[in-house]
């Protein structure tokens, strides 16, 4: 009996020494990023890291809200911007799998109105290249609704469109993902919004998505453009316009960019780390698949050289110096998020500020960079020993 009892005393004592060098980690990547965050001038900060195909931390840091002095957690819900793009080509992935369409097929037939490139009016503009921004398609003339494309609707149309053939180039293009919107209203019969929620959000067990009126607005992070003239921060009231009166009025495939499926992902930086597993994965998660391998690696593929862009995700090794990873970055109305991940090693992070001083390095807001560094190298290069 005394020897069970000094075998079970050791064992705790081991148990204790694992969590204190557990907690010793995140108390000093928390202090590290608390320096990044002063040197940055960011107002808050979500995280959070997967290794080894686990969630295996995440954290709040600063203010959800610098009028009501209000400190942000883990539950506040973000507009995430330009990482909203690869839900909509995760939705078009599976309706091509569903043979509801193929990647080859003429955009104008799927979208209904025609989009050409007025100078290579023989030269037909994909699915595939709508995706990947080498549809020669620009925003220009805008992209918050569809009748700046519509021949029939803007005497400008033709402004929407590069001097280069479709498929010869790429220039990242929002127009391109709130068509794309469209197209899964259309195809569907399911508004954008919903159907992200039956097919992405609610299979993976997520809280979040684009319609504002639909979520908990207590819960929304608000979103600060920093001035770098006065060195002061501006609430960017717009950022979660609810559009009421205009979903109200909506019109089945062809409203769709009052939802901005191009950026209006509203998700926790817990819950889109979960969302980034499923494609870290392959498009499998612990109940199922959300898409086929084989769509989630068309995806993840690239398309050329120049741009390392594939259908809604990029690959770069600009992040984390040493390592090629998959993912995408975000940034509109003062907010900026990097979602990256490495799908061999199964590792990944996300970082989400609401405010920053937006200065970049690399390629990517140096405030969210130093912050994923700082996260790798306590978490997934040295590891919870």
């Amino acid at each position: 009996m005394h020897r069970f009892f000094k075998i079970r005393f050791c064992l705790m004592i081991v148990a204790l020494s694992i969590a204190g060098h557990s907690f010793a980690q995140s108390t000093k990547v928390e202090a590290d990023i608390q320096e990044i965050m002063k040197k940055r001038s960011v107002v808050g900060l979500a995280v959070a890291v997967v290794k080894d195909n686990q969630l295996i931390y995440t954290h709040a840091f600063g203010s959800k809200d610098l009028e009501s002095k209000t400190p942000l957690t883990n539950e506040a819900l973000f507009r995430i911007a330009s990482i909203s793009k690869s839900f909509s080509a995760t939705s078009i992935m599976q309706l091509v799998e569903a043979k509801k369409f193929a990647l080859s097929d003429d955009f104008s037939n799927l979208v209904g109105f025609k989009v050409r490139n007025p100078k290579f009016p023989d030269a037909v503009i994909t699915l595939k290249m709508v995706l990947s921004h080498t549809s020669s398609i620009n925003d220009s003339q805008g992209y918050f609704n569809l009748d700046v494309i519509n021949p029939a609707k803007n005497p400008n149309w033709a402004k929407c469109y590069n001097d280069y053939a479709p498929g010869a180039g790429y220039q990242y293009c929002n127009l391109n993902f709130n068509m794309v919107g469209t197209v899964i209203e259309k195809v569907s019969g399911e508004r954008f919004d919903q159907y992200v929620k039956h097919h992405i959000l609610d299979p993976l067990g997520l809280y979040g998505g684009y319609c504002v009126d639909s979520l908990d607005k207590s819960r929304f992070a608000t979103l600060y453009e920093y001035d770098d003239k006065t060195k002061q921060f501006t609430a960017a009231t717009a950022a979660y316009n609810p559009r009421s009166e205009e979903i109200k009025n909506y019109t089945m495939g062809y409203s769709t960019p009052i939802l901005s499926p191009t950026g209006g992902m509203k998700i926790t930086a817990t819950d889109l780390a979960k969302y980034m597993m499923m494609h870290m994965n392959y498009g499998k998660y612990d109940k199922g698949r959300i898409i086929s391998k084989k769509s989630s690696k068309t995806m993840q593929t690239k398309l050329s050289d120049e741009e390392n862009y594939g259908l809604a995700l990029r690959i770069s090794d600009k992040l984390i110096p040493g390592e090629t990873m998959v993912g995408h970055t975000g940034s509109a109305y003062g907010l900026y998020s990097v979602m990256f991940f490495e799908p061999k090693q199964k590792f990944g992070i996300v970082v989400i500020t609401n405010g920053c001083n937006p200065v970049y390095e690399y390629d990517f807001c140096a405030a969210l960079r130093d912050t994923a560094n700082a996260l790798y190298g306590e978490f997934i290069s040295k590891g919870i020993k």
